[in-house]
């Protein structure tokens, strides 16, 4: 199977329109719902986004093609046109086949929480270690999203959701990504490996060093009283 590869441009400057959907069952959950929306504004700026506009819909439960309402969509795909947005970021986690009739919708990128929350990780990510956690977890949460990603990363490339730390493409051949995952996990565990060899090398040596003093140092002479 000929595997697909899309550049990304990571100088993109994402402006984005921030959507809340608002049920009954959210409403019944321990979060605020207008809190969440203002930390996910929060989020997006930590980002680097640049926040266009928040905008929120109040439904019995999230519609299971478009998320939102369809004519939320219209009224979001106008809104975006206003401001020239070129990025949705939703304040919930969306399905593949929604990002992928979302994007057609707003001919826009689309962004949930999580994936915003992975690519401030991405872009924080300084050690070995943190760098391969953080793609593990962003190609984890892609794999079953593919469908509704590829004409995202194609059309638009970079930005928030396609940061990997030191990464200019993403490939969304399901086989290949499936082969990264598995490449991942191996890295990571030679890296906990390592660092748990180091540690007790350091422990080793620690112990004895000390030892060592000991003998070195002689004992304090004995003072007798007459």
């Amino acid at each position: 199977m000929r595997q697909t590869t899309y550049e990304t441009n990571t100088l993109v400057q994402d402006r984005a329109v921030l959507v809340s959907l608002i049920t009954p069952e959210i409403r019944r959950g321990s979060a605020d719902p207008e809190h969440s929306l203002q930390e996910l504004v929060n989020l997006a700026e930590t980002a680097g986004v640049d926040v266009a506009a928040t905008v929120t819909q109040h439904r019995d439960a999230p519609d299971s093609k478009w998320f939102v309402g369809k004519g939320k969509v219209e009224e979001l795909k106008a809104i975006g046109d206003e401001l020239g947005a070129n990025t949705f970021i939703f304040d919930q986690e969306l399905s593949g086949a929604q990002v992928r009739n979302l994007e057609e919708a707003l001919d826009a990128k689309i962004i949930d929480r999580t994936q915003l929350i992975l690519d401030i990780f991405a872009q924080r990510a300084k050690t070995r270690e943190g760098i391969i956690q953080v793609e593990l977890a962003q190609l984890s949460y892609l794999l079953p999203r593919l469908s509704g990603q590829g004409r995202n990363l194609s059309r638009l490339g970079g930005g928030i959701g396609t940061r990997g730390p030191g990464e200019t493409k993403l490939e969304t051949d399901r086989r290949h990504i499936r082969e990264r995952i598995a490449d991942l996990k191996r890295q990571l565990s030679d890296v906990v490996r390592h660092r748990k060899l180091h540690r007790e090398r350091r422990r080793k040596t620690a112990s004895f060093r000390s030892r060592w003093s000991a003998i070195r140092t002689p004992a304090s002479p004995r003072s007798c009283a007459s």
